[in-house]
């Protein structure tokens, strides 16, 4: 009730947590009732925040950054998540966790409104974690999967290793409709059996060097290899026609290699770091559809990525009342992709079928140069203002030939105010989107039977981003945040025709984006549930840019108006329940001759039991999917393209993977 809120907000934090200075403190204390058994399961109940994952594609290493570091600093590394890197870290070895705002973390975290900082002991001795899941498909198929991590100090140095084996694979069963519009008459029906494996093995082993301030020294390797495999059973029964089955396989292979490591040493009262780090990837996808009646098209996608990158920066926390981050790094990266499409007749006669930009190497050179200064203007209001120079040169050869350069400004600036138990922050920067190599080059989509062109002409995506936010405690530990964001954009990436006949990613014109996100977190304790938590998070977003077929302002491709989570749980000690959901509103791709609209399970449902017979063991039995949900996808079709106001063909998908259950064995060492 309304009257209630004012009450909610004034109750004071609990013990757990306390306001230290300007970050927020959750003591490992406050995170023994849910028995964590590594950080990430300690970073996924700090009340009020959301893991963001770096995208691993990114290139450079200042823009990959996520929203999470370890005592201060953040991992030497980009091809392993942040849960990834969490999840090998012993829960035991967590002293607390602190949440502020990311500027006081570096400038690489300049604009995000909330860091979560991860506080290591210096206890000495072993540690680890070993979990083994075993789930059940709808199918009655048995997936294992497991992980094992370890952890020795000795001294300063700190030793981890860490193995992990997921086993993803699904089934799904579901049907195309196609039918003529506007007349509805059905063209076209299949039936449709997905059988999807995808088992990710990794190792990662890392040493780490503290010897105090500014004296400190990490050397981190991984490798992960992927085997992604898809066979499609496909009935299809048109109309006027034979019967006929046909099939899809696709076979996927990747391999990546990453070896990162810093050093910090003292210099002018602060710090100086160096950072080095090096990323070699290789993928080799087949794909092959074969029709009874009319042959097969067989596609084979090869390529490599090597990335090679070097970072200088010196920072210090009081220089004149200010602190201070200097810094630049530079980068080389190298793709060198070919794609091999054939078209086989029911002779067996292969035919090679070209496409646009199918053998291409991309190559960039690519540096940054940083600076951020950052001072209180008062006991409550903190204000941050950096400023980035980047610059780069990219060079296309094989099938197009493209040379350029590239340079971007981007200042920023952030105001932030802690009054009386709020914390209100206002920020405004300028940034600058990376090309995405696999957009330079050509291939065929035959699970969807369309061609995505390449477009080596393609400009970086930029944008004037503003946001306020606003969060404070509730309940006592809870947290409630608010942001609202307005961003207006230049050179939006999205769909655009080619002279070929395709369409392939490129630039629009100018743009704009509305978002607000709101996060909740209650404990329930005081509203009568012992032991209850509520988590809510919602987010809206409202793009605009103009369609180069309509003439008429549309959403961006790809991008859903909104999107929720919900969490409910409650742990009494040796046991612990939950129920959880999400979902979202449909998303379009705008594409040549194409509207393409598909909306995954809303709501997706999980739930799970647990039993903890002692601090070291856990066992928990979860389900997915218990009402049974599924996702559908709607293809809208235009001849010649989309400048006709109305489709004249539709394709309907419905797909439902059932229900999946699981049982996790969780066991620490410490």
């Amino acid at each position: 009730m309304l009257w209630a809120v004012p009450a909610v907000l004034s109750w004071p934090a609990a013990a757990q947590t306390a306001a230290q200075g300007k970050r927020v403190v959750y003591d490992a204390a406050f995170f023994q009732a849910f028995s964590p058994s590594d950080a990430l399961q300690i970073v996924m109940r700090v009340p009020g925040f959301k893991l963001e994952e770096a995208d691993s594609e990114v290139r450079g290493f200042r823009q990959a950054a996520g929203n999470v570091v370890i005592n201060g600093q953040r991992p030497s590394l980009k091809s392993e998540t942040l849960a990834q890197v969490l999840a090998r870290i012993p829960a035991s070895r967590v002293l607390r966790v602190e949440v502020a705002p990311g500027e006081q973390f570096g400038s690489d975290y300049a604009g995000k409104t909330q860091v979560a900082n991860i506080v290591l002991s210096d206890a000495g001795g072993l540690a680890g974690t070993l979990e083994a899941t075993l789930r059940r498909e709808f199918t009655g198929a048995l997936l294992p999967e497991g992980s094992a991590s370890a952890l020795v100090r000795h001294g300063p140095s700190t030793f981890n290793a860490a193995l992990k084996l997921e086993n993803s694979a699904t089934s799904e069963i579901g049907y195309d409709r196609v039918t003529d519009l506007p007349s509805g008459a059905l063209r076209e029906f299949r039936r449709k059996i997905n059988r999807i494996k995808d088992p990710i093995g990794t190792a990662s082993a890392g040493w780490s060097l503290e010897e105090g301030d500014n004296r400190s020294a990490h050397l981190n390797a991984s490798l992960a290899i992927e085997r992604d495999r898809l066979t499609q059973a496909n009935h299809v029964i048109p109309q006027g026609a034979p019967e006929r089955d046909d099939s899809l396989y696709q076979r996927y292979f990747r391999r990546t290699i990453e070896l990162g490591g810093d050093v910090t040493r003292p210099l002018l009262g602060g710090g100086i770091k160096l950072l080095g780090l090096a990323t070699r990837r290789y993928r080799d996808r087949d794909d092959s559809a074969f029709q009874e009646d009319a042959g097969a098209l067989l596609q084979n996608q090869l390529d490599w990525r090597e990335e090679s990158l070097a970072r200088l920066s010196w920072s210090r926390e009081k220089l004149a009342g200010w602190s201070v981050e200097l810094g630049a790094e530079g980068a080389f990266n190298r793709l060198r992709s070919i794609v091999d499409l054939q078209a086989v007749d029911m002779a067996g006669d292969a035919t090679r079928i070209d496409l646009p930009i199918d053998d291409a190497v991309v190559r960039e050179y690519r540096g940054e140069a940083f600076a951020k200064a950052g001072r209180d203007l008062s006991r409550t209001v903190h204000l941050d203002l950096s400023l980035g120079y980047e610059a780069s040169r990219v060079r296309v050869s094989g099938d197009a030939r493209v040379r350029r350069s590239l340079q971007f400004f981007k200042p920023g600036a952030a105001l932030d105010w802690w009054p009386a138990g709020w914390h209100v922050r206002l920020s405004g920067q300028r940034t600058v989107s990376q090309l995405n190599f696999d957009d330079f080059v050509s291939f065929a989509e035959l699970v969807n039977d369309r061609v995505n062109g390449g477009n080596a002409n393609l400009q970086p995506q930029r944008a004037w981003d503003l946001l306020a936010s606003v969060d404070r405690a509730v309940l006592g530990d809870g947290r409630l945040k608010l942001e609202i964001g307005y961003s207006v954009i230049g050179k939006v990436v999205d769909r655009i025709p080619t002279p070929d006949g395709f369409d392939a990613p490129g630039n629009l014109g100018n743009g704009s984006e509305f978002s607000l996100v709101g996060n909740l977190d209650l404990p329930l304790a005081r509203l009568g549930i012992k032991g209850g938590r509520l988590s809510l998070y919602g987010s809206y977003s409202d793009t605009s840019v103009r369609d180069p077929y309509t003439g008429l302002d549309r959403s961006f491709s790809g991008y859903s108006g909104f999107f929720f989570t919900t969490e409910f749980r409650q742990d009494l000690g040796r046991f612990a329940w939950g129920l959880s959901a999400e979902g979202g509103t449909i998303a379009a791709t705008y594409r040549r001759d194409e509207l393409y609209r598909y909306q995954r399970v809303s709501p997706y449902l999980r739930g799970f039991v647990e039993y903890r017979p002692d601090a070291r063991w856990v066992f928990t039995m979860g389900v997915d999917n218990p009402i049974d949900g599924h996702f559908k996808e709607f293809r809208d079709f235009f001849t010649p393209d989309r400048t006709s106001a109305r489709p004249d063909l539709n394709e309907f998908r419905y797909r439902t993977r059932h229900v999946v259950g699981y049982l996790t064995i969780k066991r620490r060492f410490d």
